[in-house]
């Protein structure tokens, strides 16, 4: 099923979907019927200009969500928190798919309206986002940052266009549970909610915010594509360092473009990413419980366990082999 729309003022999601698969939607809710799979779509609007919509169900088939770029990036700022993705792909104005998040992580993607995006949902697998969709001026006014960082004046300036991708720890994982269970029939739990939400994103602010400041560079759909191809082709084979140079030629960018824009969108270095997916892979493998720390540090490339071990404990604060005794 492909469900493809454009996000131009006035565009309700919800009403739009439900024409689109033929079911009512009642009190910004669209239960699946029961043909298509089960679960719901929930609408919960806090103001004209600050919605929050809420994606829960499982399809007997595959569904596509295309966004169409509007001819400007808006003033509305858009952001998707994706909740445990397996198999969960996306794609910007290219044939192939990408996938978007890596071994079942979440992750945030914050953009303007004016990138094309495609994402694909697997059938039978278990969809859970939610998609914040703020004005600039409403968001300008929560952050009420007197000196922002670039990332963040980026994100609240006009017309800019960006992606930031953000990971989704366990803090916010709890909040976005917390938010999906609410019984909307008490009408002070909207009021309930929108603190939640507003919770969700002091906390994605504040990692964004810690991001260095650096000269913001534009970015478009075709920009936009080529970084997810070059996060794919790290992710491909965490036993091998990126080569910035081969890197560099698969997107068609010099590499200084490379690295300001992958810096910009992801908020690392290529390698430093790379390295941090290294250590999440380890620690992906060692909860599985049927690897040791020797096999997952071999696996991963490493000839020097001590430095895996390290590495590990850099970044987890706890050596790759206590990890594995409490996981």
């Amino acid at each position: 099923m492909i469900f493809e729309f454009t996000t131009a003022p006035g565009f309700d999601f919800i009403t739009f979907f439900g024409k689109q698969i033929n079911a009512p939607v009642r009190d910004n809710f669209l239960e699946i019927p029961k043909t298509m799979g089960e679960g719901y779509v929930r609408k919960v609007r806090f103001g004209d200009d600050f919605k929050l919509t809420i994606h829960r169900y499982t399809l007997k088939e595959d569904l596509i969500v295309k966004r169409n770029p509007t001819p400007e990036s808006g003033s509305v700022r858009t952001i998707f928190f994706y909740n445990h993705w397996e198999d969960l792909e996306v794609k910007y104005n290219r044939e192939e798919n990408i996938p978007f998040a890596h071994k079942g992580e979440s992750a945030i993607l914050l953009s303007t309206n004016d990138l094309r995006t495609e994402i694909r949902f697997p059938a039978d697998s278990i969809i859970h986002y939610v998609v914040v969709a703020i004005g600039a001026d409403r968001l300008r006014s929560i952050l009420s940052s007197e000196k922002p960082n670039s990332t963040i004046k980026t994100i609240i300036g006009e017309n800019a266009s960006f992606l930031f991708f953000e990971s989704l720890d366990p803090e916010m994982q709890l909040l976005l549970n917390n938010i999906v269970s609410v019984d909307m029939n008490n009408s002070l739990n909207n009021f309930y909610v929108q603190i939640k939400v507003q919770e969700l994103m002091y906390l994605l602010f504040s990692k964004l915010s810690l991001r260095e400041n650096t000269t913001f560079k534009n970015i478009n759909s075709n920009d936009a594509e080529k970084l997810l191809v070059i996060r794919n082709e790290i992710l491909s084979d965490l036993s091998s360092p990126p080569v910035l140079s081969e890197l560099a030629m698969i997107a068609s960018m010099s590499e200084t473009k490379l690295k300001q824009l992958f810096k910009q969108t992801f908020g690392d270095s290529v390698y430093n990413y790379y390295q941090k997916a290294r250590m999440e892979e380890a620690a992906f493998l060692l909860k599985q419980a049927k690897h040791s720390v020797s096999e997952v540090g071999y696996e991963l490339g490493f000839s020097n366990l001590s430095h895996f071990s390290r590495l590990f404990e850099k970044q987890y604060g706890i050596t790759p082999k206590k990890f594995s005794y409490t996981s």
